[in-house]
């Protein structure tokens, strides 16, 4: 069986569905991960694979990630093995990998007023 971090990948804006670059990578970028690329920072939105018939079966051809640009959080937390931004500990946290909450989303959660 292939290895997904050594398939061809495409990356693509998702907004504008450009194909910023078509590279192999040597890990498998989850959504909610960044990407550098030519010294930007994307996040991850969408990864999906694309297959192609191949002697009667499909066959995984490629992978494509859907991305948008990003900064890098600068407070992470881990929960359940799994990283969130800001403090997971804050009750309006969304504990997610692609936003913090709703009340203060581009953070930072220190200084927060809605903070509890």
């Amino acid at each position: 069986m292939t290895e997904l971090a050594s398939m061809p990948t495409e990356v693509i804006l998702t907004q504008s569905r450009e194909v910023l670059t078509k590279i192999y990578l040597d890990w498998t970028p989850q959504p909610g991960n960044y990407l550098d690329l030519d010294g930007k920072t994307y996040a991850v939105l969408e990864r999906r694979h694309r297959y192609h018939l191949q002697s009667g079966r499909y066959k995984l051809h490629k992978v494509a990630l859907y991305v948008q640009s990003a900064t890098r959080p600068e407070e992470q937390s881990l929960i359940d093995g799994q990283w969130v931004i800001g403090d997971a500990t804050c009750k309006y946290n969304a504990r997610s990998i692609l936003i913090r909450c709703a009340i203060h989303p581009t953070g930072p959660c220190e200084g927060c007023r809605f903070r509890e």
